[in-house]
């Protein structure tokens, strides 16, 4: 265990695991600057305590930081390479997965601020021609639904041919330096027909996400990656934060990421580190950390990057019926604890990573935290509990 307290100054400011657990997230598929000072660390100790737990039921290893009242608390847990067994670090990056969701509602609600699209546009408007085919049809599908999960487009990861191919087993290890084009992904959904019908309920579908961020790049002209990182990543300082593009790995300081891929062998580990980020492209291939999440999030729901209007939008749910407790909004996601209080935060599992990051109404509390593995889910809503319900006169 490793444990890092800062000082501040007086008055400073779970999930079905689709594909064997290995591409899904946390609850529902169901958080200053530089300078803050810091928070001492028996106000975490309930949080530690849930992190060695998690460790203890089978995850490698956690990394977290939590923002308060106090201060910046930092730990981890574990180790953040079965090979070799060095430490899990408390600066580490990973694949952070559909917390990337997040990134790309902003743009787009920044986007409709600035009149260059409705969150009631069709997706047939943007990207005409695309969904189409065993009725699909994107002159039926509009951006808000994208957002929000009620496209009723099939996800393209429930697929068995393309679990097979790319991520399960011998597929995934053939398989995962291939380049992979958007569109080689929505072939693979737009071969299913729909969930349901547009707007009907939410379903979580990366499928959507893709689509949401090749709108991101038709209305603003350049990629979706320059456009987060304009938007979002520089002008927040989010130095640990980036894009992958093609590449296979993992920038540095991190840990390795360990996945089951292998059904027949449920108690072999693969070291999965390597894949190219192609695979994740608009969906889930955003690389960060605890610290840059915890700073976006706070930025995001303190009226920073959003004008109050676009704001409201993306604050208004739906409720998630495979999350009790849990409603969905564009991008980010309404939760509330046993002990009452109430959390905004988005999960993401990609291959070997599953992470969080969560604040309350506020924003003066926040956490984010990080396996780097996708086993043991159910140790992640403890650790919610841990930090958000353990000391209640911090996290209200």
């Amino acid at each position: 265990m490793r444990t890092t307290t800062t000082r501040k100054r007086p008055g400073a400011g779970v999930v079905a695991l689709a594909a064997a657990a290995l591409t899904a997230t946390v609850l529902t598929h169901p958080a200053q600057a530089a300078g803050d000072a810091p928070a001492a660390a028996a106000g975490h100790q309930a949080t530690q305590r849930a992190m060695d737990a998690a460790v203890a039921a089978g995850v490698p290893g956690v990394t977290a930081e939590a923002r308060d009242a106090d201060g910046v608390w930092k730990s981890a847990s574990g180790v953040g390479d079965l090979k070799t067994g060095a430490p899990r670090g408390e600066n580490d990056r990973f694949r952070v997965g559909s917390i990337t969701n997040t990134f790309v509602a902003v743009v787009l609600l920044q986007m409709e601020a600035e009149k260059k699209l409705s969150l009631d546009d069709t997706v047939e408007r943007h990207l005409p021609g695309l969904v189409t085919g065993n009725g699909n049809d994107g002159s039926r599908i509009t951006v808000r639904q994208l957002l929000n999960h009620t496209s009723g487009l099939t996800d393209y990861f429930s697929d068995p041919q393309y679990l097979e191919t790319y991520v399960l087993g011998d597929g995934f290890l053939q398989h995962r330096y291939d380049t992979l084009p958007p569109g080689t992904r929505l072939r693979v959904a737009f071969s299913h027909a729909p969930q349901f019908e547009p707007g009907a309920r939410h379903s979580f579908s990366h499928t959507n996400d893709i689509l949401a961020a090749l709108i991101v790049e038709k209305a603003g002209g350049r990629s979706y990656e320059e456009e987060v990182r304009k938007r979002i990543v520089a002008p927040l300082k989010l130095e640990a934060t980036s894009h992958p593009g093609t590449d296979f790995g993992l920038p540095r300081p991190s840990g390795r990421e360990h996945a089951r891929i292998f059904l027949a062998q449920p108690d072999r580990i693969d070291d999965v580190t390597e894949v190219n980020g192609s695979q994740f492209w608009g969906d889930s291939d955003i690389i960060s950390s605890t610290g840059d999440l915890n700073r976006f999030y706070a930025a995001l729901l303190t009226g920073k990057l959003l004008p109050p209007r676009q704001l409201a939008k993306m604050k208004s749910t739906v409720a998630n019926p495979d999350a009790p407790g849990s409603s969905y909004g564009l991008g980010i996601e309404r939760l509330t604890l046993g002990c009452g209080t109430t959390l905004w935060y988005h999960d993401g599992g990609t291959m070997g990573s599953i992470s969080l990051v969560a604040m309350t109404e506020d924003g003066r509390h926040r956490l984010a935290f990080n396996f780097n593995g996708t086993w043991a889910a159910e140790t992640l809503l403890p650790i919610l509990d841990a930090e958000f319900c353990e000391a209640p006169a911090r996290s209200r």
